[in-house]
């Protein structure tokens, strides 16, 4: 826990700069924004590092909740793997996210990207 907390610290606010401090701040964060970040393989691995971490940390931090203050050792064990559930299926369903990520998916003719997701094909 101490180990992923440091971890999460470091990129937690690195992401908070990026995003906030730098280019315009908040204003410049739309979905272009997140596009171009999702485009750089580096962004990718940040941000599903910081997933991973957030999720195994928090969840841990939750079975330890639960081992601490459920008496009744089914229902602890109910918990317990409904927790580990969760946090698998968020954290693969959250890198899938992160890494087919496709602004252009959808975006129809007389759309606002639809130049924009043309100059990317060619």
């Amino acid at each position: 826990m101490r180990g992923s907390g440091v971890i999460l610290i470091v990129l937690i606010f690195g992401h908070l700069f990026v995003n906030l401090m730098l280019d315009g701040g908040i204003h410049a964060i739309d979905f272009g924004f997140v596009a171009g970040k999702y485009a750089a393989p580096f962004w990718q691995w940040w941000d599903v590092l910081m997933l991973w971490f957030a999720l195994i940390h928090g969840a841990n931090g939750m079975r330890t909740i639960v081992n601490d203050y459920v008496t009744h050792a089914g229902v602890r064990k109910v918990l317990v793997w409904a927790l580990g559930l969760a946090a698998a299926l968020l954290i693969i369903l959250g890198t899938l996210v992160v890494f087919t990520f496709d602004p252009c998916n959808g975006v129809l003719e007389d759309g606002a990207m639809w130049e924009t997701c043309q100059a990317l094909v060619k």
